[in-house]
């Protein structure tokens, strides 16, 4: 069971879909397989100081277009643009995706994977992208965002895909919610499980939905780094 203090400060829905991260579009552009690669969306994201940001609710909107080939490269790139910040080695590291594996290689595993995701629910998604449909270079950090855009609105409970990061692991070791064996990142399918479902009870019980949770363990993480 995911356990946060009784009274901790959960962020309301809107502040969560608001979370904004800075982007340098002129870094991506080169490292992607092809301009068609990027969402135009991001183009009309505002600017807060020199770069722009992109929030959860355009990734999510984003997402919404993900049936078709195109729309699933779009949530991935959206998904690392969102995740990564403006730093070039950051942004490097996360274009290797693109550097090892071929466009038809990503379209065909991203799909299988998100089908999974409609089919099975995000337990089952997380396997196949950590097995069957691995694409190199993509963590469970990043691909755990893939599968909580595509599926945090219409997956069926308790399965619905949370996202599962370092910064959130080290929230679940601060709050003895795991055991000591808890890694940092590379998690098993049944850690994923045993998260998901325990952010699910936690948001039953506190009458929010699980992306509340998650966000508010992601902000005690980085408040404990």
């Amino acid at each position: 069971m995911i356990v946060l203090p009784d009274d901790a400060d959960l962020p309301d829905r809107k502040t969560v879909l608001g979370q904004a991260i800075p982007f340098d579009r002129a870094r991506w552009i080169p490292l992607l397989p092809d301009s068609t690669w990027w969402p135009t969306v991001l183009d009309e994201c505002p600017q807060v100081g020199r770069w722009p940001r992109v929030d959860r609710r355009t990734v999510f909107g984003i997402a919404s277009q993900a049936a078709a080939a195109e729309g699933r490269r779009h949530l991935l790139v959206a998904v690392l643009v969102w995740g990564t910040g403006t730093k070039a080695q950051s942004v490097n590291r996360r274009a290797r995706i693109f550097e090892h594996s071929s466009p038809a290689n990503i379209d065909a595993r991203l799909g299988k994977a998100l089908d999974v995701l409609r089919e099975r629910g995000g337990v089952d998604a997380y396997w196949a992208f950590n097995n069957d449909q691995r694409i190199p270079h993509l963590g469970a950090a990043f691909f755990t965002k893939v599968l909580y855009f595509a599926g945090h609105d219409s997956a069926a409970a308790p399965h619905r895909p949370v996202i599962l990061d370092s910064v959130v692991s080290r929230a679940l070791r601060a709050n003895d919610a795991v055991d000591t064996s808890w890694p940092g990142n590379g998690w098993t399918t049944d850690q994923y499980r045993l998260y998901v479902d325990g952010v699910y009870e936690y948001a039953q019980a506190r009458g929010v939905l699980p992306d509340q949770v998650e966000a508010a363990l992601f902000s005690q993480g980085k408040q404990s780094a």
